[in-house]
């Protein structure tokens, strides 16, 4: 029974440095087959890089799913294509770089990976994330075992909707971009396994990963400031999923949380 682990938004450089100095041993521990890792915010909050994906995929992640910060840092959009193990959410416009989902492959499970991109309070230009994930489903159930949907989405209720959407044609929704993480973690009546948000990797001595004063101040008097990555209280927050691949559906939830402070 395949295990797939799925590590929430990591945030900067705290996040990133204890997910590559875990995630092996973390790999180990929870018996997972495949890791897949939303790293949209890796780079210092906001984005990513080669040199940042490179490290993490070397460290042992399978997968690296992006959301609405995909293009915050520089030159990414031309480095995106040469990173085989990298997809940029799959209802972007067509013309943008980047692969739309993933196959990841492990002892002859094959697992098809994308991300949809909410429209409810984002700000970059997507299509119909239901209509996307339709498209995607028809595509990938002929070439994969299961599929994994990541929901990158603001409001809580368009990721629900999705669950239920999706619940029975594939085996695992889970939302991410909120980055706190949600009580919500369970298997669906028709077998597939959802959570509203997986959490982040990151400082949760924070405002959602950034400096809490900084944030507070912005909030008492409305000027805007520069929020800087935090670094207190790191922790690794995901969850693992048993996965049937035989049905294509999961059989079992579990959400993660691993604190570097022990």
């Amino acid at each position: 029974m395949p295990k797939v682990l799925f590590l929430g938004d990591i945030v900067g450089r705290p996040g990133r440095n204890f997910v590559i100095e875990r995630v092996a041993s973390l790999r180990a521990e929870l018996g997972a087959d495949i890791v897949i890792a939303n790293a949209e915010n890796a780079a210092g909050g906001a984005g990513i890089t080669k040199k940042i994906a490179d490290q993490l995929i070397a460290a042992g992640v399978d997968a690296i799913t992006l959301g609405d910060h995909v293009w915050d840092q520089k030159n990414f959009e031309n480095e995106i294509d040469g990173l085989e193990q990298v997809c940029r959410p799959a209802n972007l416009p067509e013309q943008n770089p980047g692969r739309t989902h993933l196959v990841i492959e492990k002892d002859g499970f094959r697992l098809g990976v994308l991300t949809v991109l909410g429209r409810n309070y984002l700000t970059l230009k997507s299509s119909c994330p239901f209509k996307m994930a339709d498209a995607k489903v028809a595509e990938l159930k002929e070439q994969c075992d299961a599929i994994f949907v990541e929901a990158h989405m603001e409001a809580t209720s368009e990721k629900i909707a999705l669950g239920w959407y999706l619940d029975g044609r594939v085996a695992a929704v889970v939302g991410t971009h909120t980055h706190a993480p949600t009580a919500d973690g369970r298997v669906m009546p028709d077998g597939t396994a959802f959570l509203s948000d997986a959490g982040m990797c990151g400082p949760y001595h924070s405002v959602l990963g950034r400096d809490v004063g900084q944030v507070v101040a912005s909030f008492l008097d409305g000027m805007k400031r520069r929020f800087p990555v935090a670094d207190a209280d790191v922790r690794i927050c995901g969850c693992l999923i048993d996965m049937d691949a035989s049905t294509g559906l999961a059989n079992r939830f579990e959400r993660i949380e691993v604190s570097k402070e022990g």
